[in-house]
């Protein structure tokens, strides 16, 4: 696979992402920005039925997803593995108070990784969600990025679940500086 064919896989997964959470009426999307999320979060600020959230810090996150909730909306918070270590002490709320949440994560510091200082936090990442009580599932394949996004929605929204859905690093394709 070349780099354009990776290029162009990526921003098809990615496509799948908006169209699945375009679909299951997600209107806020809280994130720090983030170039494996960047096709998504393009599109959400295009979309004048979806609000883009742009946070200072991950953890503000999961205030912004419950109290979306609670005013009757329906939010996913996009966010790279890095950043799961800023949330684990907000992801509490969510626990205490068993608010849905669903978090897409895209994952640094596992395949081709260049920049060590990633490796720690990705080596934690699963560990850490599912000890706040989250249930972790991993997303290896374009093909099956839709699929998974759309139970992940179903699960939480319908059956008041926490998910990660964490997006391999596979996914969005070697980084080179």
């Amino acid at each position: 696979m070349n780099a354009g064919d990776v290029a162009e896989s990526a921003v098809h997964w990615q496509e799948e992402i908006y169209l699945a959470l375009k679909a299951a009426g997600i209107r806020q999307i809280p994130y720090v920005p983030d170039a494996g999320h960047a096709h998504v979060i393009s599109r959400v600020h295009a979309d004048p039925a979806m609000r883009p959230v742009v946070l200072t810090t991950e953890e503000e996150g999961i205030g912004v997803a419950c109290g979306a909730w609670l005013g009757g909306d329906r939010a996913v918070l996009l966010m790279q593995s890095s950043g799961v270590g800023n949330c684990i002490n907000m992801l509490s709320l969510a626990a205490n108070c068993e608010f849905p949440l669903l978090t897409l994560v895209t994952m640094r510091g596992e395949w081709k990784e260049f920049n060590s200082w990633q490796c720690p936090m990705s080596a934690a990442t699963e560990t850490s969600l599912a000890a706040m009580g989250l249930e972790v599932r991993r997303c290896e394949a374009p093909a099956a990025v839709r699929g998974e996004v759309e139970r992940a929605i179903v699960d939480v929204f319908v059956s008041d679940r926490r998910v990660a859905l964490l997006l391999s690093q596979r996914l969005i394709g070697e980084k080179r500086w």
